[in-house]
């Protein structure tokens, strides 16, 4: 009965739309939220759709995203990282250090830096990041602190680093060969793709293919899911969470590291709200706080999601004091409207399964 079930599931998915194969209802449901934004942006506003704008739009929210694929496997597992914009600011201060001619022995006699010392001070920003992530995670599983608690300590801890290291001062006088990372873009046509964007994309493909093609993505969802089962099932649920923060720490390193080669500098202030907006992104692209259900892909339209409303507001004149208040209610209403279907229809995913089901109808 059980493999006539799994036959009759499998000539479904081959029958079903393309549009269907790729996308589940998780992200249907946000990705019709981010197109209806992008038209009501682009009515009240012509300037939304140019080229340049929406070049602008894709490298803003870029390490936004990036830092927020490692965050997404940490809230599957049912945890929080409230680190990521700290550890950020950490990791970009780091590698700044080593390529300023204010700090850095590695120079050459004009300030510039070969490519092995651009490779090693990139490395050193992922390693520092990674770092604050592994501590997250045993602070979580031998130390047994909530996640809170922990990434709330490391928030602190890393931001003053940033402040003790540098004393206060920002990191500047970067080589341009290093600030290429940040600010190259790609011509296409009349569009110009963003350097740090190609490497979201890159990142977010990895990722994806980490959380569903492997047994660790397993069994980052089957801890969400029950963590009690899992551990009964077998999984070593302790070394799956440690993993989980030392990639949530390594892909905010390297957001922090993509941040301040555009920047640029790198100040101890850099990033400084920015685990917000990763959690933003996460959550708005559809993954569920209480664990075992979200997706590498609903977080990308998430972090696109935020990008856009950041954009469009201000080309509307929406002053920027008004953007926290404008995020915090993005963020409430789509849990408070998944919430809500899931009660009506008695499963989880309710508002982006709903999406997908007037879809199917449709099609």
């Amino acid at each position: 009965m059980s493999q006539m079930t799994a036959q009759e599931s499998s000539k479904g998915q081959a029958a079903a739309p393309w549009w269907r194969r790729a996308f589940r209802g998780q992200e249907l449901g946000i990705l019709l939220v981010l197109i209806g934004m992008i038209v009501i942006f682009s009515l009240l506003n012509n300037r939304f759709l140019t080229p340049v704008n929406l070049t602008n739009i894709m490298l803003n929210f870029s390490w936004t995203a990036i830092a927020a694929f490692g965050a997404t496997m940490v809230i599957i597992t049912a945890g929080i990282d409230l680190s990521a914009g700290s550890v950020m600011a950490l990791a970009g201060l780091a590698a700044a250090m080593l390529l300023s001619p204010d700090h850095s022995t590695l120079l050459g006699p004009e300030g510039e830096a070969s490519a092995a010392v651009i490779v090693l001070a990139v490395a050193v920003g992922l390693l520092i990041g990674a770092l604050c992530g592994l501590i997250n995670g045993l602070l979580i599983t031998i130390a047994r602190l909530p996640p809170f608690i922990a990434t709330l300590g490391m928030l602190q801890i890393a931001r003053g680093i940033c402040y003790g290291w540098s004393q206060g001062w920002p990191v500047q006088y970067l080589p341009q060969n290093f600030m290429i990372l940040g600010r190259h873009n790609f011509a296409i046509g009349s569009f110009n793709l963003p350097l740090p964007s190609v490497i979201m994309l890159v990142l977010g493909i990895i990722a994806w293919l980490f959380l569903t093609r492997t047994v660790w993505g397993y069994r980052i969802f089957a801890i969400g899911g029950n963590m009690q089962a899992a551990r009964l099932s077998g999984i070593n649920t302790m070394r799956t969470q440690t993993m989980v923060y030392t990639i949530a720490g390594l892909l905010a390193g390297a957001g922090g590291v993509l941040l301040t080669a555009r920047l640029g500098v790198a100040a101890p202030t850099a990033a400084i709200g920015y685990e917000l907006d990763v959690i933003a992104a996460v959550v708005v692209g559809g993954t569920s706080t209480s664990g075992g259900e979200g997706s590498i892909l609903g977080t990308l339209i998430g972090a696109a999601i935020m990008g856009v409303l950041r954009t469009g507001l201000n080309l509307i004149g929406v002053e920027a004091y008004w953007l926290p208040s404008a995020q915090g209610l993005i963020i409430i209403g789509a849990i408070t409207l998944d919430q809500w279907f899931k009660r009506r229809r008695g499963q989880r995913g309710g508002l982006s399964r709903m999406f997908a089901g007037w879809l199917g109808r449709s099609a």
